[in-house]
C-alpha cells in the first residue's frame, strides 16, 4: 500500500525518542498531505508496525489528533479520518480569516522573510505544469502555513497545523480540485509580490478577499458533495 510504504519512510523521523507527540506530528502531517482520506479506518497493526511503536504509544498518539478533531473514534469499529461537516469548513474559515489576517496585519517593517512563501508559490506553478491538482492543494496549504510562519509564534503555527489538516480534508470531497486550487496560484503570487513591496495593507486586502472567495467556493462545492452518493 502506497500510504503505508510512504509512512514507512517517515520512522527514522522518530528517532530514539520517539513519542505519541511526535507519532500524531507525522499522521497530522500525512493527513494535512492528502494521505489519510476522510473515512479511511486506521489500523493500529499497519501504521505502528510502518513505523515500529507500540500499539499504547500509537493509541495516545490517535487520542491526540481525534482531541484535534481529525480522527473518530467508532464503538466497536475502529478509529477513522473524521468526515468534515458544511458547518465545520465554515469555521475553519473563520479561524484561518481571523489568524491570516492579523499575521499579515501585525508584521513589522520591511523587508519580510519571504523565501518560504516564495517556494510554495514555485511548488503550485511545478505542480500545476504537471497537472498534479492534489499537490496544488498541498503547495496552497504551505503557502498560507508559510504565511503563518511570518508571525513567529509556535503556538499560532501549532494552532494552524490543526487547522490545515482539517481544511485538507474538505478537499479530499471536491470532485474538480483544479477548478477549486487553480485559480488560487496566480492569487498567492500576488501576496507575495506585495509582501515583497513592503505593502502589507494590499497584502492584507488581497488575503481578506481570497479567503472569502475560497470560503465560498469550498462550501459550495463541498455542500454538494456531502449530500450525494461518494
Amino acid at each position: 500500500m502506497a500510504e503505508l510504504n510512504a509512512l514507512a519512510d517517515d520512522r527514522a523521523l522518530l528517532g530514539r525518542t520517539s513519542t505519541a507527540e511526535r507519532v500524531s506530528d507525522i499522521l497530522r502531517s500525512r493527513i494535512a498531505e492528502g494521505f489519510f482520506p476522510p473515512g479511511t479506518r486506521l489500523s493500529e497493526d499497519s501504521i505502528g508496525g510502518a513505523l515500529g511503536v507500540s500499539r499504547n504509544t500509537l493509541r495516545e498518539a490517535f487520542r491526540l489528533l481525534t482531541h484535534e478533531r481529525l480522527l473518530v473514534h467508532q464503538l466497536n469499529r475502529g478509529v477513522f479520518v473524521r468526515v468534515l461537516t458544511v458547518e465545520d469548513v465554515e469555521d475553519i474559515y473563520r479561524t484561518r480569516a481571523l489568524v491570516e489576517c492579523a499575521v499579515v496585519r501585525g508584521l513589522g517593517d520591511p523587508p519580510y522573510a519571504v523565501d518560504g512563501l516564495a517556494g510554495a508559490v514555485e511548488g503550485g506553478r511545478r505542480a500545476t505544469r504537471e497537472s498534479d491538482w492534489k499537490g496544488l492543494g498541498t503547495a496552497n496549504i504551505h503557502f498560507h502555513r508559510e504565511l503563518v510562519a511570518l508571525a513567529g509564534s509556535a503556538r499560532t503555527d501549532e494552532l494552524m497545523r490543526s487547522v490545515f489538516a482539517e481544511l485538507r480534508l474538505a478537499f479530499h470531497l471536491v470532485d474538480d480540485p483544479k477548478r477549486l486550487h487553480e485559480p488560487y496560484l496566480a492569487r498567492n503570487g500576488q501576496i507575495l509580490q506585495a509582501l515583497r513591496n513592503g505593502d502589507r495593507g494590499e497584502a492584507e486586502n488581497l488575503l481578506a478577499v481570497y479567503l472569502d472567495d475560497s470560503r465560498r467556493r469550498v462550501v459550495e462545492v463541498y455542500s454538494r458533495q456531502v449530500t450525494e452518493p461518494l
